[in-house]
């Protein structure tokens, strides 16, 4: 019996050599953790349970049959994080580049099928240089089972990849189906085809962090949902990412004891919209004086700044909040932002997570590049993501909302359960200067007449009361008690039930 007892510790101290010392030091010299070190830092100690260690490639082709590495290039598992059950897979870029193999997919797809099955989260730690060459249709048809799972436990479980070295070709596209994608700076990138495939068939020279790195992801295209500057912190975060979330749609998201007071005043809001309408201010200090403890979890915090969304706590429960930010653009709607806020909502409603809007938004952005761009399809990804969300919707207008945006924004005429204004609230088809310039053109070569006008349009516009008096607005209230009335308004709708026409599945306009 001794024996065989040795004969496991001996290939288990095999499978987690992972590519052997060398390969071990060379990963740690680029500053990136290995593929088990990293799954240590990510769960709760002593909680990792492993799957498949003695998984081994099946090939036979280009001298493969002696090149055999237990674990084959991932560790697939489950433990816990803050006591909850997730399950997790992380590439071994020291096992043949963590390269998928048919039996590696077979690795993750099991995993996949675990958490789905099991109602629990599933992270995944990516670090690989694309498909096994020497598998050919094989590696593709396990990139494929791995899509199809995505796909499946997609609204059902929370996704979670982590980019945190190369991550090429087909394996950029499971990340791209999950919920939420992070970055390590500077020792992750992502694209399709790498820089050599690109010089060979546009000509071009760019270096990998020019193609793929997390400045063009976290920065520009909005494929990542933020960047962090190590392994370490991307881990830390992804654990407290974790802990606003639901286990699965089945399941409600976790209730944290706050010590911060529900009915807590704020008197410094009452001064935060400037008397000047055209002056900016920061929506994030609204945002962080209203959730429990100043703690919010921001998506994407470099990318479309205009629009803020991300996770926080009012009274203990979890909460997402979507705000345009007047400091970047006036906070108006663009392509980026509408794209990046209607993901964020269906998210929520995917998983039972309420919705708080902090609206002061000029309108949708004017221009030939966004029309071109299609704007007009990307800003009604917005307002279908509101309009078809069943999850309590709590609205508060601290300074304008002009034209479709007014709309957009969770307004009381897509569903929006609890609609507040602050006094300042202007709620108009546009600004007063635009506006009297339309009604009465006729008046444009006489300023002080049309001054008179603006006037007028303001008196009349410049505060929430119209809307107020025709029910669009359901209070106004005052800035202070903003976080009081939220989480009034959140306790009130805890037993909401609304549901939808039924149907296969909508069509978002894509």
């Amino acid at each position: 019996m001794q024996h065989i007892l040795e004969e496991l510790d001996r290939r288990r101290a095999m499978a987690r050599a992972g590519g052997g010392p060398k390969r071990i030091a060379s990963q740690h010299a680029k500053g990136k953790l290995t593929a088990r070190e990293r799954i240590d830092v990510l769960l709760d100690e002593g909680s990792f349970e492993e799957f498949d260690m003695f998984v081994e490639h099946r090939s036979h082709d280009f001298g493969m049959e002696a090149q055999r590495i237990p674990g084959d290039g991932v560790v697939t598992g489950w433990g816990t994080i803050n006591g909850r059950a997730v399950y997790v897979f992380s590439k071994d870029f020291t096992v043949f580049g963590g390269s998928l193999s048919k039996a590696q997919a077979e690795k993750i797809v099991k995993v996949q099928e675990m958490a789905l099955r099991n109602g629990a989260p599933i992270i995944g730690l990516f670090d690989a240089g694309g498909a096994r060459i020497q598998e050919g249709v094989d590696s593709l048809a396990g990139y494929a089972d791995i899509f199809l799972q995505n796909v499946l436990s997609s609204g059902v479980i929370p996704q979670i990849s982590v980019i945190m070295g190369p991550c090429a070709g087909g394996d950029v596209y499971s990340p791209a189906m999950t919920d939420f994608i992070f970055m390590v700076k500077d020792t992750a990138y992502m694209y399709v085809t790498g820089p050599d495939v690109v010089k060979t068939v546009i000509n071009e020279d760019v270096s990998h962090e020019d193609l793929g790195g997390y400045r063009v992801h976290a920065l520009k295209s909005g494929v990542s949902d933020g960047a962090f500057d190590n392994d370490l912190e991307a881990l830390a975060q992804v654990r407290r990412l974790i802990d606003f979330l639901p286990l699965s749609n089945r399941e409600k998201a976790p209730t944290r004891e706050s010590f911060d007071d529900p009915d807590r005043v704020e008197p410094s809001l009452d001064s935060l919209v400037p008397a000047n309408p055209n002056k900016p201010y920061d929506m994030k200090e609204l945002l962080l004086k209203v959730v429990d403890e100043g703690d919010f979890f921001e998506i994407s915090p470099e990318w479309a700044k205009n629009i803020i969304v991300g996770f926080g706590r009012m009274d203990g429960d979890t909460v997402g909040f979507v705000a345009n930010q007047p400091q970047v653009l006036a906070g108006v709607l663009d392509i980026d932002s509408s794209r990046k806020a209607a993901r964020f909502v269906r998210f929520c409603d995917a998983f039972n997570i309420p919705v708080v809007t902090l609206v002061d938004v000029p309108g949708f952005m004017p221009g030939t590049k966004q029309e071109q761009g299609g704007l007009i399809k990307h800003g009604a990804k917005l307002l279908f993501a509101f309009a078809e969300a069943t999850v309590p919707k709590v609205t508060v207008i601290t300074r304008k909302a002009y034209g479709g945006a007014f709309d957009v924004m969770s307004s009381k005429n897509i569903r929006g359960d609890f609609n507040y204004a602050w006094p300042t609230a202007e709620i108009a088809v546009m600004g007063p200067k635009q506006a009297v310039e339309i009604i009465f053109r006729a008046d444009i070569g006489d300023p002080e007449k049309l001054g008179q006008r603006e006037s007028e349009y303001k008196a009349h516009f410049a505060n929430p009361f119209v809307a107020a008096s025709r029910g669009y607005i359901d209070d106004v209230i005052m800035p202070h008690g903003t976080r009081r009335r939220i989480v009034r308004a959140l306790k009130s709708l805890k037993s909401k039930s609304v549901t939808n026409p039924w149907k296969k599945h909508d069509n978002i306009p894509l």
